[in-house]
């Protein structure tokens, strides 16, 4: 079996224990197969009642705790982990599969080797997901900027899977072609653009916390469905829509 980095990922016929130290993976294999999830990060909220060990946070995994799990596979995230812990729990002889998604299409297949190889099935949310993402925008495009921190700011720019998915719904990023991905920026100093979109995560964004540093219309949205590739995918489409309206 291979990752999206093509790492070699040895599996049992029969994969029991998972640790999943990415929400969205833990919504994926959780949604698609509860029972095999038995630890998961402090910032793993879906679904609502998962009940699984808690292994600290995304950037500070606890490595004994995992340890003492045994899980047969840690499901991790080549941008959300640091490589220095997925390097620890392979020392101690823990398989590590890591994804690495930069698009919508990229997160549909990473998605379904991970499931087939983990819970060797294919979910229906998963196919449904396929077909709502499977027709092209055709509408009116906006130029917009896309703030994910404050103090400092920051912003969505080159190769981000929530830039490629907003593209794909008409919201075209300024900074795409930033030499970072999560540029810092000035707001009284950006290219021309029409909107500002501002997630609830990883910075909490709302009406009374984000607008008001920008000349522009401002919308909040749901970062869950902007950053996450998992089941929120099947409703992320419509939604982010609505909520860009």
């Amino acid at each position: 079996m291979y990752d999206d980095l093509h790492n070699t990922v040895e599996l049992p016929r029969d994969v029991r224990r998972v640790v999943s130290i990415v929400p969205s993976l833990t919504e994926s294999i959780a949604v698609t197969h509860p029972s095999l999830i038995v630890g998961a990060t402090d910032w793993c909220t879906h679904p609502a009642d998962l009940d699984v060990v808690r292994v600290r946070g995304t950037k500070n995994p606890d490595i004994d705790r995992i340890r003492e799990l045994v899980p047969d596979v840690v499901v991790a995230n080549a941008e959300e982990n640091r490589a220095a812990d997925l390097d620890a729990l392979r020392e101690h002889g823990i398989a590590v599969w890591v994804t690495a998604p930069a698009t919508v299409p990229e997160s549909l297949d990473s998605l379904e080797r991970m499931l087939s190889a983990i819970v060797g099935d294919v979910p229906g949310w998963l196919v449904h997901a396929r077909d709502v993402w499977s027709t092209p925008y055709d509408g009116m495009r906006r130029r917009a900027v896309i703030p994910i921190w404050r103090r400092p700011w920051m912003a969505l720019g080159r190769d981000t899977f929530a830039g490629d998915l907003l593209f794909r719904i008409g919201i075209d990023n300024v900074l795409a072609h930033s030499g970072e991905r999560y540029p810092k920026i000035d707001p009284d100093a950006l290219p021309e653009y029409d909107i500002v979109v501002l997630p609830d995560e990883p910075y909490a964004f709302s009406p009374t916390d984000g607008p008001e540093a920008f000349g522009n219309p401002a919308r909040c949205i749901s970062g869950r469905h902007l950053t996450w590739y998992g089941p929120s995918l099947v409703e992320a489409r419509a939604l982010l829509t609505d909520q860009l309206a």
